[in-house]
């Protein structure tokens, strides 16, 4: 549930994301400059977070589970991922594999993998995914990764012939050419009708994903997309990164425990500086449970990187200083890469303000628990004179 808040003030912001009470039981868990971009998220827009409701607290981001376990090493070892386009979150029944309709493609796909598992020489997970008109993909749409490849629009009397060839024998599908995907692609699951916790958390993500992703310019070249069940739901929210790393792999990383407040350090370091964000990740694709444990663990945390440029022996060209936020994020396979240069995007004034408070809550990420509490209660006395000084003058 989600609610408008009327008047958009620092005092609101103190009181209701930034109480004592709030703080204290949940401050380690969360790095500082978090924190205080939440603040001034919620300053600029209120209503972005939700407020303290039963189902907020029974199922959303302050559920008394969150956090409670360590996640790394959560995702199970495999090589391959097939996501197949259907409908809309809201039409996907609990269990994929209880769709009744033999002929229809989820049915189809989930009793394929099921009866033929020893015949398919790539470990493959198999995952639902949004298409409909008005999305980026459509209905009956295949996607696989690490391949990086789209089959458009299958229909239900293709889906035999397409999974023989494509899925258990690794050929090419001669009914259709596959189209390359580019970019980073962002699954996040919405599987309400699997897991309230997951329908709850889900959406909330994806939609702050949208707004985070346009308003750094990066539509064309970002992708969000919800999901069905990928497992964890006690992680929830969870989502899946496949992001080409400089040399054209696919790095396919789980987040759990993702928070909105996570979303704009998933943009900025993941997939724009190629930093692991260590305390909310599971694993990735191509490794198993026990090497995802033993990433890096003499790291401190969000330090752990995948490939760049520099580790690869490639500078930043003359000019490009701090572009991290632009560069490397979106390298496609087979040379194809969709970066814009950072010089040519031109900024609104109100994204330049959002991009400032950004600049302005890492600079206050260095500060100490107490400074922060310090500084909220300046912010809100100086607000509450503020207030008074108008209520004076309105009266004069």
């Amino acid at each position: 549930m989600r609610i408008e808040h009327p008047r958009r003030t620092l005092i609101f912001v103190a009181r209701h994301h930034f109480s004592f009470t709030y703080l204290q039981p949940r401050f380690h868990r969360f790095p500082l400059k978090t924190l205080v971009f939440s603040m001034a998220e919620a300053v600029d827009n209120p209503s972005s977070f939700s407020d303290n409701s039963d189902e907020d607290l029974k199922y959303g981001f302050q559920r008394p589970e969150m956090y409670k376990e360590s996640i790394t090493g959560t995702v199970d070892a495999y090589d391959r991922h097939v996501f197949l386009c259907f409908k809309s979150p809201e039409d996907w029944i609990p269990r994929v594999e209880g769709y009744s309709d033999h002929g229809l493609l989820p049915k189809i796909f989930s009793s394929g993998f099921k009866a033929r598992k020893n015949d398919i020489a790539v470990k493959t997970k198999f995952t639902l995914c949004e298409g409909r008109d008005g999305t980026k993909f459509s209905d009956g749409d295949v996607l696989i990764f690490p391949d990086m490849i789209k089959y458009k629009g299958l229909t239900d009397s293709e889906g035999h012939s397409f999974f023989d060839d494509v899925i258990v024998n690794g050929k090419p599908w001669a009914l259709r050419e596959p189209e390359v995907l580019t970019g980073s692609h962002i699954f996040v699951c919405a599987h309400g009708s699997r897991d309230k916790r997951c329908g709850v958390c889900g959406p909330v993500l994806i939609q702050n994903l949208k707004e985070e992703i346009n308003l750094r310019g990066l539509g064309n070249q970002v992708f969000v997309t919800p999901c069905s069940h990928v497992g964890g739901h006690k992680y929830a929210g969870n989502l899946i990164i496949f992001s080409p790393d400089v040399e054209g792999k696919i790095m396919g990383h789980w987040y759990g425990y993702v928070a909105p407040t996570d979303v704009p350090e998933l943009l900025d370091q993941h997939i724009g500086k190629g930093e692991i964000i260590k305390r909310i990740w599971r694993g990735q694709m191509g490794s198993s449970p026990v090497e995802g444990e033993k990433v890096d663990k003499g790291k401190k945390v969000d330090e752990q990187k995948l490939p760049n440029r520099k580790e690869n022996g490639q500078e930043d060209s003359p000019g490009q200083g701090n572009k991290e936020s632009m560069a490397g994020c979106c390298q496609g396979v087979d040379g194809v890469s969709c970066c814009r240069d950072a010089t040519l995007v031109k900024c609104s004034s109100e994204e330049r303000g959002k991009k400032a408070l950004v600049k302005l809550s890492r600079w206050m990420g260095t500060w100490e628990q107490g400074d922060v509490f310090a500084a909220i209660a300046v912010v809100g006395a100086v607000a509450t004179v503020a207030v008074a000084y108008s209520v004076y003058r309105r009266s004069g």
